[in-house]
């Protein structure tokens, strides 16, 4: 397996969770984060590949749910602790979101819910005028 896939792996498994799917090739690794054959799958680029870049084709994100603000408040201080750039906060009234790029350059949300409940959150979601702000970790 490639040194890029590899790291690749071990960001996705021990930083997210995830759990390895199917054996790792040269060319791919599937990984799972619930209980389907595979959430996610990584493939090699072809060496004449253009890099990941803002805004380009492709991945635009990925977002991953923790349970509570605590949990997504011991992932945020975990990314800190590794030297891993956080790129912003944001509560968005249904979600409250902690956004950072995979070494793939690849951008992800982590984020918990804003509501007690699914049915409050999606009340919120149909009723409410967009709520974005700042968020706040501490």
């Amino acid at each position: 397996m490639s040194e890029a896939l590899t790291y690749q792996l071990k960001f996705y498994t021990e930083m997210l969770s995830f759990q390895v799917a199917r054996e790792p090739t040269e060319r791919a690794v599937f990984l799972a984060c619930s209980k389907i054959h595979h959430d996610l799958a990584l493939f090699r680029a072809a060496p004449d590949a253009l890099p990941v870049t803002p805004g380009g084709l492709g991945l635009n994100h990925m977002a991953l749910q923790v349970e509570d603000l605590e949990a997504l408040r011991e992932f945020y201080y975990r990314l800190k602790m590794l030297g891993l750039e956080i790129d912003h906060t944001r509560g968005h009234g249904v979600t409250k979101s902690v956004y950072f790029h995979a070494p793939d350059g690849n951008a992800i949300e982590r984020f918990c819910n804003g509501h007690a409940s699914p049915a409050e959150g999606l009340q919120a979601m149909q009723t409410q005028e967009s709520l974005d702000w700042d968020l706040v970790i501490t």
